[in-house]
């Protein structure tokens, strides 16, 4: 069985990810790309899916150890886990170099005192863990080979094959080091070059730090928002700039449940916030990576913008399930592609243009076509701001007229008369101005129950959402509008879990709710983030601080989140680690950075 999800630790090399446990395991890693086929499914499945272990030696009939310690080294992508063993400690440095090449994943073993039996257990299965490759040796060198694909295993120690598995078993000395690596080559080409171990670790660690240097941010919650920005530049696919939301699929959000879904592409809204929070901590040269992402995937067609595309600008994502799959521990089913990339959501017009403006207000070089793209999108807004869509949330329901969408479709014409007001773009700016002024009115009234004093999740409904809590921060409304105030405590009463954080919207358990399926989620970690925000902006800074801070505890021994919180089970839930979590918890370090509003 996979461990929990909060006992995974992140490496990559910002084209694609893995995933490591506690116990030295590599249960997930996609190659060559995020979005490529797994040939370690273990996290999804079982070990017959595939798995690479490497620690120290066990009885067959036992778990395998778990890891006493685990870290990255300093500020980096670079993992170090160590055992303490009845034969003294060893240490495992697990990384992946930013690729100069073929992508790899490289294993070092450390002994750090006495002399520790050790194992490496390598199962190499390519498409998700359905198909086994033929592993043969070439000029001494493991190679599998399936189709396409073809991945080299390169070992400083003997191996041997039992079991459709490659093994390595050997003793480390204090001192002593012994490589492991494995590397990606299409299966038609010529074998990668032999790896270089400690080469690669040293330039991997020099980068990392050479890219922490940049960050501007210094307050009194940088360790987390270090953290969080190497998660975001390690999600981001290097070649062309597209973000991830995560670099999983199908880890539930309801443990047991249908509530599964892939991640692994970039969705405008996700990544216009992440534009964000870079552009505020000193990363320039990402954001500007991003907008020419953008406007490379939305070129010739911004009308019909696509809430999500493939990290290379593709179009189609068709979703499909893969049923040898059981499931992270039997969450079925386990989804590929996903269907929701053409659903309408107004609200992405918002996002992208709040990110668009952001690059503009700071002084990223300007980009003609980045302000063009921006009227287009309005125009295209003009005729379509009052139909119902599927909303932030990607609900698999009816549509409905959600305000999150309408509010953002408010934000949408706002900011582009700013462009205009600015001299950098030229539109019909009063039409847009009662066009502005239009969709206000026309939330404030449909999208406002009086009685309750707070703004609800659509149009004639009595359910609230979280989204709302984005109406001060967009600049819909001040922070002391009591319309405002009203909402931010209906949703602390009504959508708030007996932890403190905040649900997305309600569920309905075994039968379908707002969204289409069945069954429950955990706290959304953006929406209880968002709660702190809101709670700093009108005043409540202490609240606020204690908000955040509890949430802060809720990540990982690595600082690590995943999308959501299940406070009955008391873990993470949902796809890890997730970008929509990480960037939150950026804009609120500074904004209670800038507040005052912290201890210590």
């Amino acid at each position: 069985m996979a461990g929990r999800i909060e006992d995974y630790a992140l490496i990559g090399d910002m084209q694609t990810a893995a995933l490591v446990c506690r116990d030295g395991t590599v249960d997930w890693l996609c190659l060559p790309r995020f979005d490529s086929h797994a040939i370690f499914a273990g996290l999804l499945g079982t070990e017959e899916h595939g798995f690479w272990r490497l620690g120290p030696a066990h009885a067959s009939d036992a778990p395998p150890p778990t890891a006493a310690r685990r870290s990255y080294r300093g500020d980096s992508l670079i993992l170090e886990s160590e055992w303490d063993t009845p034969r003294g400690t060893v240490r495992v440095i697990d990384f992946m170099p930013p690729r100069d090449g073929a992508p790899q994943l490289i294993r070092i073993v450390e002994g750090v005192s006495g002399r520790v039996p050790m194992r490496s257990a390598l199962r190499m299965r390519f498409s998700y863990g359905r198909v086994v490759p033929w592993v043969h040796k070439h000029e001494g060198r493991t190679v599998a080979v399936a189709g396409p694909d073809s991945v080299w295993f390169d070992a400083e120690t003997e191996t041997y094959g039992k079991s459709l598995t490659t093994y390595s078993d050997f003793t480390v000395a204090p001192g002593e080091r012994i490589a492991f690596t494995i590397s990606w080559e299409p299966s038609h080409k010529q074998p990668p070059a032999l790896p270089e171990p400690e080469q690669s670790l040293a330039a991997t660690e020099d980068f990392w730090r050479e890219w922490v240097e940049h960050c501007t941010y210094h307050g009194p919650y940088r360790e987390a928002v270090i953290r969080s920005l190497i998660t975001l530049k390690a999600l981001t696919y290097a070649p062309t700039g597209g973000i991830v939301a995560a670099p999983t699929t199908s880890l539930p959000e309801d443990i047991g449940g249908v509530r599964n879904w892939d991640y692994r592409y970039t969705w405008l809204r996700d990544a216009a916030i992440t534009l964000s929070s870079l552009l505020r901590t000193g990363y320039r040269e990402e954001a500007r990576a991003w907008r020419e992402w953008l406007l490379r995937a939305v070129a010739g067609d911004p009308e019909n913008l696509q809430i999500m595309y493939g990290i290379a600008g593709e179009r189609e994502l068709g979703e499909a399930e893969l049923d040898w799959l059981p499931g992270y521990e039997t969450s079925a089913p386990v989804r590929v592609g996903n269907g929701a990339a053409h659903q309408l959501q107004l609200d992405v017009y918002g996002e992208v243009t709040e990110a668009l403006h952001l690059a503009h207000m700071t002084g990223l070089a300007r980009n003609d076509y980045a302000s063009l793209l921006q009227l287009k999108l309005i125009r295209y807004l003009e005729d379509h701001w009052d139909e119902p869509d599927e909303g932030i949330w990607e609900v698999r329901g009816p549509r409905r007229h959600f305000v999150h969408s309408k509010v953002m479709a408010w934000v949408a014409v706002d900011r582009t008369i700013k462009l205009i007001e600015s001299g950098d773009a030229d539109g019909p700016l009063e039409r847009w101005r009662e066009l502005r002024d239009d969709i206000h009115r026309d939330v404030c009234e449909k999208g406002y129950d009086k009685e309750r004093n707070t703004f609800t999740q659509s149009y004639g409904s009595k359910e609230l959402d979280a989204s709302l809590l984005l109406i001060p921060q967009m600049g819909f409304l001040p922070p002391d509008d009591k319309r405002v105030i009203g909402t931010i405590e209906a949703i602390q009463r009504e959508l708030s879990t007996s932890d403190g954080f905040i649900l997305r919207y309600p569920t309905q358990g075994d039968d379908e709710g707002v969204d289409g399926l069945p069954g429950d989620e955990g706290a959304f970690l953006a929406c209880s983030f968002w709660m702190a925000d809101d709670l700093a902006m009108i005043g409540r800074v202490d609240e606020a601080r204690k908000l955040f801070e509890k949430l802060l505890s809720l990540r990982n021994d690595l600082g690590l989140l995943a999308e959501e919180w299940d406070p009955r089970l008391q873990r993470q839930v949902g796809n890890f680690p997730q970008a929509f979590s990480h960037v939150p918890l950026i804009d609120t370090a500074l904004r209670l950075t800038a507040s005052g509003a912290y201890g210590g």
